[in-house]
């Protein structure tokens, strides 16, 4: 389950095996992070909270203008990061806006990678209800984008059914096999790595070959965690949260994906031909704080719990 958030001072205790000590930095090493055009407002905060060359996605919501998602794209390069802005199908009106789009983002941000998803409204207000279509218009080639985020749901969706997701990554995977983009899979947030890694298996025998970026809660309270899923629909992971909400005294503390972490490790290191390949946090509950845990987990500042189902995580 999710545990804790502690920061504890490095004198704390605990069993630690080094094998597994090591798979949980790699595992977190070299991790993505989502923010939304809003946070340009607290834009120092977040750039001065990740390393350098750190990937962070930039939302384009419903209702919003994609001049600020490039925006702010511009600045996360300027400060030395890699911007991942999402192009949304539902929230643009045509061809022409999604090349102006694709092109200011390109000629502005030197954007090389993106986020391409159907995106959140119900209906589209313009030409594109989803991913594929705006896949096969060639801008993406046309203006140098080769690598490109698609979405994944472990979990189902509450907007598709399974059946139409699966189709639909079949035709990325075989759009990434006849071109030369490098295509990968950002999953919705889970709460547990079981139905992680039973998602992998099933991709596995449908033959997509994608890697696959693990998308997880940051540090965030059981209350946050529980609106999120409830909005999002994550499927088993709604029933997850609300047994942990059972427990009144942890429901405002913040809590950490220590378990979720530890056992994504557990599986890569032990199979090594996993899709798996990074972590991607939504920070639910905060930038700052996500990130913070992050870092130091990914700098092996954390020791094992007795039980070795969580961390304790060092502070500096």
């Amino acid at each position: 389950m999710l545990q804790d958030a502690s920061i504890e001072p490095p004198s704390a205790v605990a069993a630690c095996d080094e094998d597994l000590r090591q798979a949980v930095v790699d595992m977190v090493a070299d991790y993505s992070i989502e923010c939304t055009p809003a946070a340009s407002k607290k834009l120092g905060e977040l750039i001065d909270s990740v390393p350098s060359g750190t990937s962070v996605y930039i939302t384009f919501l419903p209702g919003t203008d994609y001049k600020e998602t490039v925006s702010v794209a511009k600045r996360l390069r300027e400060a030395g990061l890699e911007p991942v802005p999402h192009v949304s199908a539902r929230s643009l009106s045509d061809e022409a806006a999604l090349e102006d789009y694709l092109k200011r983002a390109t000629g502005e941000a030197d954007v090389r990678h993106v986020l391409a998803i159907a995106g959140a409204p119900a209906a589209p207000i313009g030409d594109y209800s989803d991913t594929l279509q705006i896949l096969d218009t060639g801008l993406f080639e046309k203006y140098g984008i080769r690598k490109i985020g698609v979405a994944g749901h472990p979990e189902s969706c509450p907007d598709c059914s399974d059946h139409v997701l699966m189709d639909a990554l079949r035709w990325k995977q075989a759009y990434a096999d006849r071109s030369d983009a490098d295509l990968h899979i950002v999953t919705q947030f889970c709460f547990e790595a079981d139905p992680l890694v039973a998602y992998e298996a099933l991709l596995r025998r449908e033959g997509i070959t994608m890697p696959i970026h693990v998308g997880l809660p940051g540090v965030a309270t059981i209350k946050t965690l529980l609106h999120f899923a409830m909005t999002c629909g994550v499927g088993n992971s709604i029933q997850f949260i609300r047994r942990q909400a059972q427990n009144v005294t942890r429901l405002l503390k913040p809590q950490a994906p220590d378990k979720l972490v530890i056992d994504l490790a557990r599986h890569v290191a032990a199979a090594p031909q996993s899709a798996i390949e990074r972590l991607h946090f939504f920070p639910l509950g905060g930038f700052l704080k996500s990130a913070t845990w992050a870092n130091a987990v990914a700098a092996g500042r954390f020791k094992f719990n007795a039980d070795g189902r969580g961390m304790i995580v060092e502070a500096g």
